[in-house]
């Protein structure tokens, strides 16, 4: 019985060993050399604990040139096909550097499409593009890493706690007995007011005098003012990659 245990129990090693495990992607993905040793491996344990944390993937990647696509082309089918995005709904967010023109882009899915509006990319950007114009790379990623925890953070911390309206019909009662107590107690303090049939009693002797009026209707004037429309300095814009899914993001030169 023994020996057919351990014999069951080495052909399951050997089993485990064949199947490969499905392995996350590697955060940072520095293929253009970018970084040292240190800086690269700093970088990595920062952007891991940051996606534990926030179950939102947020990855880096450099590269020496785009093979051809467009800087959101590459950025997000490296994104779709290299199996990044957290959960089921591969929520992440992934900054992509091509040195051969220039190029950078930060690809969004899932819920950093929202947590990482138009305007929240173009400030976030605004922080780190002098540290990549002056090769200062590890000081831009870091800074593209702390601001997609900040981003990330407000959004979740929006998601899982909802405004709640239970107040606001609390707040109508509330008011209805309010203002009907004020009005009784005006009413209470006009007792010696009586209901007048007439307005004599409030013109002076001599000071009025009718005479029949006509009123006659000669034109109409009407002025027109055009509506403003309404603009949003939010939200996120959208596109479809090659594989079919929707990301936001957005880019440019450093």
């Amino acid at each position: 019985m023994k020996k057919i245990f351990s014999i069951a129990l080495l052909l399951l090693l050997c089993v485990s060993l064949v199947i490969p495990s499905a392995a996350s992607p590697d955060l940072v993905v520095d293929d253009a050399n970018l970084l040292s040793d240190v800086e690269e491996s700093s970088l990595r344990s920062k952007l891991g604990e940051i996606t534990k944390r926030l179950k939102c993937t947020v990855a880096v990647v450099t590269v020496n040139d785009l093979n051809g696509k467009t800087a959101r082309a590459f950025a997000d089918d490296y994104y779709d096909y290299n199996g990044y995005g957290y959960g089921e709904g591969y929520d992440g967010v992934l900054l992509l550097i091509s040195m051969s023109d220039r190029d950078w882009y930060i690809t969004t899915y899932g819920l950093c499409i929202d947590a990482i509006s138009d305007y929240d990319r173009e400030s976030l950007s605004d922080e780190f593009l002098s540290y990549l114009s002056s090769g200062a790379y590890a000081e831009a990623f870091n800074i593209f890493a702390d601001g997609c925890d900040e981003l990330i953070t407000d959004a979740l911390d929006t998601t899982h706690y909802p405004l709640s309206f239970a107040w606001i019909p609390i707040s109508l009662v509330a008011g209805f007995i309010i203002a009907l107590i004020s009005v009784e107690s005006m009413k209470r303090k006009l007792t010696t007011v009586q209901l007048g049939t007439e307005a004599n009693n409030y013109v002076r002797e001599g000071s009025m005098s009718m005479k029949t009026v006509k009123d006659i209707f000669l034109y109409r004037n009407v002025s027109k003012t055009a509506k403003p429309k309404e603009t949003s300095s939010s939200g996120s814009s959208t596109h479809v990659s090659s594989s079919g899914r929707t990301h936001g993001g957005g880019g440019g030169k450093f």
